[in-house]
């Protein structure tokens, strides 16, 4: 059954998204969507830019399509049917206990597929022609805001609404920036957010629903989804790229993942106790990411710049500066990544002092890169 269900949420976007890739390698030129080399930009070439929008079709199309399946079986009144059909084709098992849900849920899944391309046309915008950050930064917000009120909020355990919706709109917020600004070398930031897309969907396949006591299918098939569209997507944009993600891209992929970690429960019940802890697994996924985006913009306010003006002062560029090539920076990257993220999917099986030593390997993972970032730097200034 798990293996078809994965199957089933992987597959199809990632066949659709590389097909959209093709698609747009051929028409962004004859569009005008390129990104031309310029400034701080590494590529020598103009590239085919907006991306994105096959990450985003793919997974649209793929929600359409299973949206009209149950459209048609609430019409034909099989959603509690045993053995239910769509134009004669058998409904496969797996899914069959899930219908009724699928259904009650589908309002709040086009709710998030819309406020994804509200984004998604925002990083499209820009990717045309660079909008002012703070327009950028006020629609992110606005979106945030909206949503968090719908009821998409952080559970830290705290009764406080305005501090969990406060915390909520800000960690949508930086995750779409995080993800953004990662998108700087080929194949990073949508490698990143396959990774820890499918490590996410893993924790939620482990971790039972409090209510249900059943693995969170809901969650984890939209976080599949999003893999397989990005699989898809890699083809053509791993190294050497002959497509960009975009900022279209990067916003909605951040977007998604953050709301995903939202709609999903990761605290799992001990003789009835919750085990609270278990709310560290998205920071332990996320964590590079997070890291990449706070150092940036530490480099940037120490130098006296704008935290949003674009430089080489990336996770990625600082590896490159130690003497890896761009390859080896992305592949150590994906490394960071899985390595912190390996972490989450323990730690709704291990008490609070198990808890502490897990994300005590994740900070010192990252604390280490940035010994070596920063012995890098002083053994070259030392040089010159």
């Amino acid at each position: 059954m798990l293996v078809g269900f994965i199957l089933a949420t992987v597959m199809p976007p990632m066949v659709l998204a590389w097909v959209g890739g093709w698609l747009m390698r051929h028409l962004a030129p004859r569009l005008g969507w390129l990104d031309r080399p310029a400034g701080r930009k590494i590529h020598t070439t103009p590239m085919p830019t907006s991306g994105g929008l096959a990450v985003w079709a793919a997974v649209v199309a793929v929600f359409a399509v299973g949206q009209a399946g149950l459209g048609w079986l609430k019409a034909t009144g099989q959603l509690h049917n045993p053995a239910p059909t769509i134009l004669g084709l058998p409904v496969p098992g797996f899914a069959v206990p899930h219908l009724a849900g699928l259904w009650l849920q589908s309002g709040k899944l086009w709710t998030l597929l819309g406020a994804g391309t509200v984004l998604m046309i925002l990083g499209w915008l820009d990717d045309r022609r660079p909008l002012d950050w703070r327009l950028r930064l006020a629609v992110e917000l606005l979106v945030a805001a909206v949503l968090v009120g719908l009821g998409w909020r952080l559970s830290l355990f705290i009764e406080n609404p305005w501090i969990t919706g406060a915390a909520s709109v800000l960690w949508i917020v930086g995750l779409v920036n995080a993800f953004n600004m990662l998108d700087n070398m080929d194949g990073l930031s949508a490698g990143v957010a396959a990774i820890a897309a499918g490590m996410l969907a893993a924790v939620l396949l482990m971790v039972p629903n409090p209510q249900s006591q059943e693995p969170q299918f809901f969650v984890a098939g939209f976080l599949l989804v999003l893999v397989g569209a990005l699989v898809g997507f890699l083809w053509h944009n791993r190294p050497p790229a002959r497509l960009f993600l975009g900022d279209a891209g990067s916003y909605l992929v951040g977007f998604w993942i953050a709301m995903a970690t939202l709609s999903a429960t990761f605290v799992v019940l001990e003789n009835g106790e919750p085990k609270r802890h278990a709310i560290l697994a998205p920071l332990c996924v996320l964590a590079v990411p997070i890291y990449d985006m706070i150092t940036v913009i530490a480099i940037r306010l120490r130098a006296g710049r704008s935290p949003f003006e674009g430089d080489r002062s990336h996770l990625s560029h600082r590896l490159v500066e130690l003497g890896m090539s761009r390859a080896q920076a992305v592949g150590v990257i994906y490394l960071l990544t899985a390595t912190c993220g390996l972490g989450a999917l323990l730690l709704h099986q291990v008490d609070m002092t198990g808890a502490v030593v897990l994300f005590g390997m994740v900070v010192c993972v990252l604390v280490v890169i940035g010994i070596l970032e920063s012995a890098a730097r002083r053994g070259r200034s030392e040089g010159t």
